[in-house]
């Protein structure tokens, strides 16, 4: 849990909670933050009384920093073979969630929940994913791409290949750090510039009006569709981290037919980036009715307003129940690639 990413606050919250559920069934957990090292009982109760998630995600130049001085320990601190059963991984974001983590624990023999290094990977590079899913017949915004901050698309170009208003977003982060939405083309520089502050790629992606839907998978079968209304335009940090700020609703008011056809899509993205485990798939459904995939989350948020939770709770699963599923397919699945 923890990490360096911008998302190291809800990481946090969501290693806390996922720590207390699995110890209150039995099992022995040891907490680690990635960054600082392993959490004490005392660390533990600390956070938890502080209130760990912010109104505002730690700033780049913090990130940067801690980034500095945890990267040679970073590995040092993963658990090895014979260490444990299972590593549950609550990071979100940065390299917990971009495969890196996963490949050093591939090489040390340690099984882990979520996704493989690759699929972690491709799930994380929004612009890769969304080329995965147009090959795989999964509906997705058109888009562009800003590689160089000294010569992002200009505002025409914007303009004739997508239209106003856009969404401009890093293109490998979550929680939609850095994400702003630009009405007119006076806005569009200054948008790219404050993305490109998280990423050294930007996406510069058609906006969709319409309804925002979201697809918790758990071992290959989707889960109840839940439906979001922030109070904000977006569905941004704030909106999702602080009580009060959106209303979730599970299952979503959809009719059957638009139920199954947006968990068939949420099932088709899910194997289009070859995820296992348990992730979490966000729609956009417009007035017309169709939907449009904004990214997969292969470490989806376990904290108290988290939407998978949500979720499983709506078809009967408690929360401890849902983190002893997840641990049981990283075994199971561990067990089928040691068997061949």
């Amino acid at each position: 849990m923890g990490g360096t990413s911008s998302e190291r606050d809800v990481s946090l919250a969501s290693g806390l909670r996922i720590a207390e559920a699995l110890r209150s069934r039995g099992h022995a957990v040891r907490a680690i933050d990635t960054a600082r090292g392993e959490l004490s009982s005392a660390d533990e109760q600390r956070l938890l009384a502080e209130g760990v998630v912010k109104q505002l995600p730690p700033s780049p130049s913090e990130l940067a920093r801690m980034n500095a001085e945890s990267l040679a320990d970073t590995a040092a601190r993963l658990p090895k073979r014979g260490d444990c059963d299972v590593a549950f991984l609550a990071l979100h974001g940065g390299r917990g969630e971009d495969g890196t983590i996963q490949a050093l624990l591939d090489l040390a023999g340690v099984p882990y929940t979520g996704s493989g290094h690759l699929p972690s990977a491709l799930a994380m590079d929004k612009d890769l994913s969304k080329h995965l899913f147009r090959a795989h017949d999964v509906g997705t915004a058109n888009w562009l791409m800003a590689t160089d901050p000294s010569a992002p698309p200009s505002a025409a170009t914007v303009e004739r290949a997508l239209g106003w208003p856009v969404i401009v977003k890093p293109s490998k982060q979550g929680s939609t750090v850095g994400l702003s939405i630009v009405k007119q083309p006076s806005d569009l520089g200054a948008a790219i510039a404050e993305a490109f502050e998280h990423d050294d790629e930007v996406m510069i992606e058609q906006f969709i009006a319409g309804r925002e839907l979201t697809v918790g998978i758990l071992g290959g079968e989707a889960l109840p569709v839940g439906e979001i209304i922030p109070k904000h335009e977006i569905y941004d940090y704030e909106c999702k981290y602080t009580a009060g700020m959106a209303v979730e609703e599970f299952p979503a008011k959809l009719d059957r037919g638009q139920t199954a056809a947006v968990q068939q899509q949420a099932l088709a993205a899910f194997r289009a980036l070859k995820l296992g485990g348990y992730s979490r798939i966000d729609f956009r459904m417009s007035p017309e009715g169709h939907f449009y995939c904004l990214e997969a989350n292969t470490l989806p948020g376990m904290t108290e307003t988290s939407l998978i939770p949500q979720s499983a709770e709506a078809c009967g699963i408690s929360f401890g129940e849902l983190c002893e599923r997840v641990v049981r397919l990283a075994v199971d699945g561990k067990k089928a690639l040691a068997n061949g």
